[in-house]
Parts: C-alpha cells; sequence; structure tokens
C-alpha cells in the first residue's frame, strides 16, 4: 500500500501537486509566482477579496511581479487566488506566508499565524505538507502548528508533514529573487524535512537543511538582528561624529578601504520595511520568557527608532539659523518608501519624520515616484506630482528615501534648504 508521504512525492516529481499559499502579499505572490512557473497548479489565499480578483484578473499589485507573468500564469491555469479557506482540503502542499507585526506594546501579534494555523488543521487530510514561512520566534512551528495537527489524530511524519523555512525577501532587487535565493529548512521530523525539501527543491535552485524547524526559526532572527545591530552601530557612529564635528561618511568610508575584518553599513533615517525593524524584537520577546535580556538588540532598537527624531532635530537647527521656527515652515519630504525604488512603506522612518515635524507645527509635503499617498495616523496625505515646484514652494526639503530616479543634481538646485539623510549634505 502506497504511504502518504510516497504519494505526496510522486504528485510533487509529476507537477501534480496542487500547491495553496496562504497570506499572498510581498512574499506570498512572488513564492506563487515560482511555483507557478514551475508547473504547478498554485492557489492564493487571502482575507482580502480585492487581492484575490487582482490575481484573478491577471493583474499584479507587487513592484517585483510584473503584470504580465500574472497573466500569463492564470491564463495557462496556474495561478488563482481566492478568500475560500475551504479550498485548503484540495491542497498537497501548504505554505504559510502571513504578516507577523508588533502589537502597540511591541509585542509580537500573532494573530494571523493562529488565523492560518487554526485554518489548515480544520482542514487537514493525509498527504498534506505545511511550511510555515512567516517570520517568528523559535518554537512557534512546533508550539503553534504541531498541536493543532496532532488533536486532529494524524501522525506527523506519516501522515502530514510540518516544517519551517523563513522567507528572505527583498523587494526591489533584481540580483536576488525568490528562484535563486537560498532556503533554509527545518521540519518536526526527518520525513517532514525531505517533504519539505522536495516541495521546494521542485522550484527554487537551493534548500539548506537544518535539524530543526527552531534552528530554521533562530537562523532568519539572526540574519536580521546582525542588519539591525550593525546598522544601530553605524547610526550611533554618526550621533558621535556629529559631537565629536567630524564628517560620518568620511569616516565610513575610510574604515571600508579595509580589505578584511569590516563590513560597510551607512547610516540614515531609521530602518523601515517588513523586517529588520520587527524581527530581532520577536527574538527579545522570546528570550525575555527565559528570563534574559537580549541586550544588543534592544540597545539596536533603541537607537535606530530615535533617528527620525535626532533629523527632525536637525531640520530645526537649519531652519532656526536662517531665523525660521519649525512651526509654519513649509517642508517637503523627498521618499516615503522605506528603500529606494518601492512603493513598500511599512514602518518606514519617513512616516515617522512627517509625524514628528506635524506635531511641532510644520506644514508638511512629500513627493515619491513610487507611492501616491500616505496615511498618517488617521489622514491619508496625497504626494505632490511636480518635484521642482513642490521644492520652490517650500522653506525645507529633507530627503528620507534614495530613490535613484531623482536627479540629484536637480534637487540640490532648487530645493531652498536641503537636509540629506543620505549623506548629512545641507545646502543652502
Amino acid at each position: 500500500m502506497t504511504t502518504p508521504q510516497a504519494q505526496l512525492f510522486d504528485r510533487i516529481a509529476q507537477r501534480t501537486a496542487r500547491i495553496g499559499i496562504i497570506g499572498v502579499g510581498y512574499v506570498g505572490l512572488p513564492l506563487a509566482v515560482v511555483f507557478a512557473e514551475a508547473g504547478f497548479r498554485v492557489t492564493g489565499f487571502d482575507l482580502s477579496s480585492e487581492r484575490a480578483a487582482i490575481i484573478n484578473r491577471g493583474e499584479s499589485y507587487i513592484d517585483d511581479i510584473p503584470n504580465a507573468t500574472v497573466a500569463r500564469l492564470v491564463n495557462a491555469g496556474l495561478l488563482d487566488a481566492t478568500t475560500d479557506m475551504e479550498r485548503l482540503r484540495d491542497m498537497d502542499a501548504i505554505s504559510v506566508c502571513v504578516p507577523t507585526p508588533l502589537s502597540k506594546t511591541r509585542d509580537p501579534d500573532m494573530s494571523a499565524v493562529l488565523s492560518a494555523a487554526d485554518h489548515i488543521a480544520t482542514r487537514l487530510r493525509p498527504g498534506q505538507v505545511i511550511v510555515l514561512e512567516s517570520t517568528t520566534y523559535p518554537g512557534t512551528t512546533r508550539e503553534i502548528f504541531l498541536p493543532r495537527i496532532s488533536e486532529r489524530g494524524f501522525k506527523i511524519g506519516h501522515d502530514v508533514f510540518l516544517a519551517f523555512s523563513p522567507e528572505r525577501v527583498d523587494p526591489g532587487r533584481l540580483d536576488w529573487t525568490t528562484k535563486n535565493t537560498p532556503k533554509v529548512m527545518g521540519g518536526i521530523t526527518p520525513a517532514c524535512l525531505q517533504a519539505g525539501q522536495a516541495l521546494y527543491e521542485s522550484a527554487i535552485q537551493r534548500v539548506v537543511p537544518v535539524s530543526s524547524p527552531e534552528a530554521a526559526e533562530m537562523a532568519k532572527l539572526l540574519e536580521n538582528t546582525f542588519r539591525a545591530v550593525n546598522i544601530g552601530l553605524v547610526n550611533e557612529v554618526l550621533l558621535m561624529c556629529d559631537r565629536l564635528g567630524l564628517n560620518a561618511w568620511e569616516v565610513i568610508e575610510a574604515a571600508a578601504t579595509k580589505p578584511f575584518g569590516f563590513m560597510k553599513f551607512t547610516p540614515g533615517p531609521g530602518l523601515g520595511g517588513h523586517c529588520i525593524p520587527i524581527d530581532p524584537l520577536y527574538l527579545s520577546w522570546k528570550l525575555k520568557t527565559l528570563d534574559y535580556t537580549a541586550r544588543f538588540i534592544e540597545l539596536a532598537s533603541e537607537i535606530n527608532t530615535s533617528m527620525p527624531r535626532y533629523w527632525v532635530q536637525k531640520v530645526a537647527d537649519a531652519l532656526n539659523d536662517r531665523s525660521k521656527a519649525v512651526r509654519g515652515s513649509q517642508i517637503l519630504v523627498l521618499g516615503v518608501a522605506y528603500k529606494k525604488d518601492v512603493s513598500d512603506v511599512r514602518e518606514s522612518p519617513a512616516l515617522d519624520i512627517i509625524h514628528l515635524l506635524r506635531e511641532k507645527g510644520a506644514n508638511v509635503r512629500f513627493h515619491d515616484p513610487h507611492v501616491t499617498s500616505i496615511r498618517i495616523e488617521e489622514e491619508r496625505l496625497f504626494g505632490e506630482k511636480a518635484l521642482i515646484p513642490a521644492m520652490q514652494a517650500s522653506d525645507c526639503v529633507i530627503v528620507a528615501t534614495d530613490h535613484s530616479s531623482y536627479d540629484w543634481s536637480l534637487v540640490k538646485t532648487h530645493a531652498p534648504l536641503l537636509i540629506d539623510t543620505r549623506n548629512a549634505v545641507r545646502v543652502g
């Protein structure tokens, strides 16, 4: 008699396995496309009926995924989307790519992960492999998914298979994509790892196995903590150089000439995006439950979250030198995305800069070639369409995002007063 594992492996090998992706955002939609391009029939599951409708029309709402790609896959019958979680029963493989934000108290908000686990558990059948991709604290796969599956009477590693493989998405990159970025994979059992590997190796160039889901969960947090701590360090170098009367960028460039033992990071307005400002705090939170303080993480977070206030003070000082108050001044923010050449504003420090300037009474507008509107608290702000007139009508321009489409010589020419968080340039 053929085992559920053998049936699953055969369906994967024959490309007849149905794949479901729960959460088709910045992580889930690129993953769905990669599997569909490998010849699998993929269904995206999302709470948003609008997202599902856009995909089913053959369109994309993710910068890195062209409309033409989605249209081709939808027309070929390889990709569709739905809000109907009952269809999870039809899937042979399910990847969970839901958001894991922080609550208002800076604790992990696991509601989306819990909801996905419940949806899957109530519709489980033998021969399914479930892979959690959402970044979270070590122990999540075993503590949240495993009990729900076990309560259904299924034997893990025989009837159903459970693994963790953290997403590694960097929006806007062309060199490293979902397809060619190595995927770390840890299974609850060796058979779970084999199932997860077989699934992902059918579409992704390299899968890196580790001994457990906890090791994979921790590896992801180490990746992002490494960046958060080093960015925190270089942001503090900026603060120190400011006190010492030194140019931090000159110092960093000089240090970067060392051919070994140094990796270059640069200061900026703070941290943004779906990973670096959030993920290390998941680890810090978990360690607190074990009576341990992750001191590097806590300090780096403190420094990085203080940077928008530092730059707002630079604006205030520059205006003061011109006998102007922040209150009533016309201030233009260039770039509100969290990184250059994308439309993603999640956790963008530019939003904090705008909020702080408005608190001080400034009239703040923004220009971003990739973002048409933003929400500050309960108010929606729409971006300026004409850059040069917007700069000329401002008392101060602050650069928060380094979009490559900006002509910086033009910006320096027309900005009456320029504060540039990219390199601390002050013009005018």
